[in-house]
């Protein structure tokens, strides 16, 4: 059996188009399935919670297909109740599909489908967990009513810029127009430009789980990644693995905006670490505080902005299927 989540909404509607050309695949090998339709904000965790507490009942391992963007994929994480009992298997429908370009899994579908329903075995992949300690301000472009101060992700979690650009985008005409025109990947860039311009004067102090410590008196963001690309491409961390356990972070401290913007498209290619105040670190635990509250994002999901969170990465946590 293969219990299937669809965000139907995702990339305007073509998460359903998707599914109509893959469900023949399950009629003609004859496998059983059960699609839920995600219908509103927090239902893809409810869905999740649901399908892998009743799963958990017998034993045996829960095979889930979810069809939607990175944020549908963040969204099951939180729901599932036992992560070495639930095999996951994506097929990307959103905008950015950062996990899906990591994975290499291809942009059809359909053969993705069947790579998915032949694997013989998983592939084990490293868990991400944000505890937010500090404030807790709600954004107010999403319903936030009992979401925790907890929440894991399979691709990055960032404070500060480019969690910034992700709230933005969670409601952005322009992305949804963008999308309608196959640009989606566009969307980040243009409102990553405008906050840049907008960006404010924020310090911070980072430590990390061998001891070592980090003051910056004013930084733009810190990215900590599993995989190697976050906001529709952006190679933040080109060296990260997604199973060695440990997260690789992304500093970026001050530097003009000019050279910002020059650095900037360079990060699709993995170079901006040729420009100062940008810097890598790699460890398994790290803490940030910083001098005001800033946006925070799991895989592109924003919640909540703060002041003070711990990130952590749980080695090859997760099990997915490709």
């Amino acid at each position: 059996m293969y219990y299937i989540i669809m965000n139907p909404s995702s990339q305007s509607g073509r998460g359903l188009r998707i599914w109509k050309r893959l469900e023949p695949v399950f009629l003609e090998k004859k496998i059983p399935y059960r699609l839920m339709m995600s219908t509103h904000n927090g239902h893809v965790r409810e869905l999740a919670a649901k399908i892998t507490s009743a799963g958990a009942s017998d034993g045996a391992p829960v095979n889930l297909i979810i069809l939607g963007g990175d944020g549908t994929v963040n969204e099951a994480l939180q729901g599932i109740r036992d992560f070495s009992n639930v095999n996951i298997g994506f097929i990307p429908t959103g905008s950015g599909n950062d996990l899906a370009r990591d994975m290499r899994s291809g942009r059809n579908p359909v053969k993705l489908l069947k790579r998915i329903l032949d694997a013989e075995s998983f592939h084990p992949a490293d868990l991400g967990c944000l505890d937010i300690e500090g404030t807790m301000e709600p954004t107010p472009k999403r319903n936030c009513e009992g979401v925790s101060n907890r929440h894991f992700f399979v691709v990055s979690s960032g404070i500060g810029f480019d969690a910034a650009v992700c709230e933005e985008a969670l409601s952005s005409p322009l992305k949804d127009a963008l999308n309608k025109m196959k640009l989606g990947k566009l969307t980040y860039l243009i409102i990553a430009l405008k906050q840049l311009i907008a960006a404010g004067h924020v310090s911070c102090d980072i430590s990390f789980d061998n001891g070592e410590t980090v003051h910056l008196n004013r930084f733009l963001f810190a990215a900590s990644m599993i995989r190697r690309y976050e906001g529709g491409g952006f190679q933040f961390c080109p060296d990260a693995d997604a199973a060695d356990g440990l997260l690789d972070l992304c500093l970026v401290g001050s530097l003009p905006k000019s050279v910002i913007f020059l650095a900037l498209p360079t990060a699709f290619f993995g170079k901006h670490y040729l420009f100062p105040q940008i810097f890598h670190y790699r460890a398994s635990r790290i803490e940030i505080k910083t001098s005001a509250p800033l946006w925070i994002h799991t895989d592109g999901e924003v919640y909540f902005k703060s002041d003070h969170i711990r990130l952590s990465c749980k080695k090859q946590k997760v099990r997915f299927l490709i």
